[in-house]
């Protein structure tokens, strides 16, 4: 395996005919599944990557600011920023690959609970984060909607919609 290209989170890796991107330092990622008073909390930002808005479940990195930064610490942490909820209770449902095929990256998916509104949310300035908060007998329509809109979809959605929350 040899490395590519390197930057200050991300690394290209090449091994025989095989390209795919890791993360650095061990950063992880904590993907958060949030339901308060029968709606699920959802995130809407533009990701340059795709080049347009995507509607996703909140997330973001672990370890990326301190160093050995507990999963829950983190979600708690980054639920908060992007969407003003503050979690009393973090749960980890289990440990997820992103897209194994062109990426090492994973993700622990966890359910908050016991929602307290603090903020509005938005994230960091410059993150631009639209926060929905969408009854769960609704989701699927406003997946659809959103689809419809233009906006790209999470995969990791799918979950949601398979768990039977929405």
């Amino acid at each position: 395996m040899s490395v590519v290209w390197e930057g200050k989170y991300l690394a290209a890796h090449k091994e025989g005919t095989w390209e795919y991107v890791a993360r650095r330092g061990g950063i992880g990622a904590a993907v958060i599944v949030a339901v308060h008073e029968g709606h699920l909390i959802l995130v809407e930002q533009h990701r340059i990557p795709i080049g347009r808005a995507c509607l996703e479940l909140p997330a973001g990195l672990v370890g990326d600011e301190d160093a050995g930064e507990a999963t829950t610490d983190a979600a708690a942490r980054e639920l908060e920023e992007e969407t003003g909820y503050r979690p009393e209770r973090i749960e980890d449902l289990g440990f997820f690959y992103s897209s194994p095929g062109m990426s090492s990256e994973g993700f622990n998916l966890v359910r908050a609970t016991g929602l307290a509104r603090v903020s509005d949310g938005g994230g960091h300035e410059g993150e631009n984060i639209t926060v929905h908060r969408v009854p769960l007998a609704e989701v699927p329509a406003f997946i659809a909607q959103k689809r419809d809109e233009g906006l790209g979809i999470d995969a990791k959605l799918l979950y949601v919609l398979g768990a039977g929350l929405a």
